[in-house]
């Protein structure tokens, strides 16, 4: 085991560690007394800082393929550097915005956690092992969790975090379940020595169980139906900080981890040295077992659209509003990864077509998912950044209180109307192309009446949505105002907010930017 080569490949989540180290020295040791706004400033850039020098580490490391025993996959290897950038630049921008917030004096320990949470998601992306999955997963699980509490005198933070620990342990015991099974049926933890046990020797229904355990647990990571129910109350009662960084960096790492599960069938050739007949053999059988259990996420994928459209459309906090949100945009993602890849007609010798044309068939298509994931993570951090500065404002989320929010702050409502209508999926903003790109590879890589049938619902779906974002926007820019007192935002949340919209508004002008950049990451493989 070579120790330097693992430092090498680590060196991402070492530079957050150590900037969550500085951060605790900085806040605890030499600003303890300094005023609240200068420490929560100092630690947030701090913070950056961190995110800054992890980016660094990811674009200069070299190297491609396996790491650590086939454990890690490299930064440059297919998707896992595109999801790595988001989570950092992601956690980057919610940073920022803690700079006004005030819900705590802890503020370096609160920065800290973040931190760590968001070593935890840089794992989950580059994960192979289902050892270094867990470990990944329990440690933004972990730091969720407390940072779900960190608003001590507020009783519905307190219970957010209480029913977020309950829910999040009963999904870590179905995961471990799944996992043990799974290590039971081939004697490995590695995923494609698993997945190659499995196109083998044939699925076994021990195997089918096991599939099913792991799906609840990932299935309460993202906050798919039927496993949401903690969703609306973490939403409603985390510090918005916190809130922010579970639907947004959260929801990256753990759809990562769903399709390097789902993906790593294309890795067998190159781990394994198999000829390419052995592999076209392994292949249709490893499909043949995988369209079944693909399914599952599928009926999960419909049911999350349906009850997340239309339990929000009766949501009267906003808060809540974005969580049933956020379960129907799961729904959105879900049926994009679960969508089954037809990959050559059975006639067809895959020997003719190549590794590089299966490689292209399989991880090309997961590039719509990942301009999905990202794009949706920074559209929801800007509407959680608008909603912190109303409901400090004036005290509450609730829909009234966006009540004449144009007159109280044209910018403000101007990020919100921006922001809600590309959630919403309205051209040209960068949400209609996340949804298109996505419907269009689905109806691309799968003929048949389900996936028409499911890509129709979930355009029906997206209309329902705009009516419950409208009621938003109508409060602020058509019903009066009770109080029209102007809202002032902290010039640095205002900015940030600003370029949120602005990156919304131009990555949907020219949606092939994104898009570009995510499939670059597979070119080097």
């Amino acid at each position: 085991m070579n120790y330097a080569d693992l430092f090498r490949v680590t060196l991402p989540e070492t530079a957050l560690e150590v900037a969550a180290l500085v951060v605790l020295v900085v806040d605890l040791a030499f600003l303890r007394k300094a005023a609240l706004k200068l420490r929560v400033t100092v630690a947030a850039l701090l913070g950056v800082a961190g995110c800054g020098a992890a980016l660094w580490a990811l674009y200069t490391s070299s190297g491609t393929g396996f790491s650590f025993g086939g454990a890690l996959l490299l930064a440059q290897y297919g998707y896992v550097g595109a999801v790595q950038s988001g989570i950092l630049v992601l956690t980057a921008i919610t940073l920022l915005l803690l700079i006004d917030e005030t819900f705590t004096k802890h503020i370096g320990e609160f920065v800290a956690v973040m931190l760590m949470a968001a070593t935890g998601g840089l794992l989950l992306a580059a994960a192979q092992d289902l050892m270094v999955i867990f470990i990944g997963l329990e440690l933004l699980s972990l730091g969720l969790y407390i940072m779900t509490a960190f608003a001590k005198s507020s009783g519905k933070s307190a219970e957010a975090a209480l029913k977020y620990y309950l829910f999040g342990g009963m999904s870590a015991a179905f995961l471990l379940f799944g996992f043990s099974y799974l290590y039971g049926l081939s004697g490995s933890t590695n995923l494609s020595e698993i997945l190659g046990a499995i196109a083998q020797q044939g699925p076994s229904p021990l195997f089918y169980v096991a599939w099913i355990l792991v799906i609840a647990g990932l299935g309460f990571k993202v906050a798919a139906v039927p496993f949401h129910l903690w969703a609306p109350d973490t939403y409603e009662g985390a510090p918005t900080p916190a809130a922010a960084f579970i639907a947004s960096v959260s929801k990256v790492a753990s759809f990562a981890l769903l399709l390097t599960i789902s993906g790593t069938m294309v890795m067998f050739h190159r781990d394994h040295n198999l000829s390419i007949s052995e592999f076209e053999r392994q292949i249709r059988l490893f499909f043949g077992t995988w369209h079944s259990l693909l399914d599952v996420l599928l009926v999960l994928a419909a049911i999350s659209m349906i009850v997340g459209n239309l339990a929000a459309l009766a949501q009267t906090s906003v808060r809540r509003l974005l969580a049933y949100s956020a379960i129907a945009h799961v729904g959105y993602i879900l049926l994009g990864v679960g969508t089954h890849p037809q990959l050559y007609p059975p006639g067809t010798e895959l020997i003719s077509v190549g590794i590089g044309g299966i490689i292209d068939a399989l991880l090309f298509r997961q590039a719509p998912v990942l301009y999905y994931i990202l794009t949706y993570g920074l559209t929801i951090i800007g509407a959680f950044g608008v909603v912190s500065v109303v409901e400090r404002a004036t005290g509450s989320d609730k829909l009234d209180s966006f009540l004449g929010l144009h007159k109280r702050n044209p910018l403000l409502a101007a990020v919100l109307l921006v922001l809600f209508l590309s959630l919403a999926g309205i051209p040209p903003l960068v949400g209609f192309w996340a949804k298109f790109n996505l419907f269009a590879a689905v109806l691309g890589v799968s003929a048949g009446p389900v996936p028409f049938a499911l890509v129709a619902l979930a355009i029906a779906m997206s209309a329902v949505s705009l009516y419950y974002y409208l009621q938003v926007l109508k409060r602020a820019y058509v019903m009066p105002a009770i109080d029209e007192s102007p809202i002032k935002a902290h010039p640095v949340t205002l900015a940030v907010l600003l370029l949120i919209a602005a990156a919304v508004v131009v990555l949907g002008c020219f949606p092939a930017l994104l898009l570009r950049w995510i499939e670059s990451f597979y070119l080097v493989m």
